[in-house]
């Protein structure tokens, strides 16, 4: 059975609830699976395979990282 990844939910996603605008889900990824191409913008995902620690979906004060 494939691993859980985390994803964003975009419907949830408000970078302005982050302090500076700067992604806490983002800032707490270290694999950078996760990233924040600048402050107030919503995170992407990348292809790099998620290692489930979910760290991020701790993070996001929006509760928008969704496990998968």
């Amino acid at each position: 059975m494939p691993k859980p990844k985390a994803y964003v939910d975009y419907n949830k996603c408000n970078p302005e609830l982050c302090p500076e605008g700067v992604c806490q889900a983002a800032r707490e990824c270290q694999l950078k699976i996760l990233h924040q191409d600048a402050p107030h913008e919503p995170p992407e995902t990348t292809e790099a395979p998620c290692r489930g620690c979910f760290k991020c979906l701790l993070a996001c004060p929006a509760k928008a990282i969704v496990k998968m």
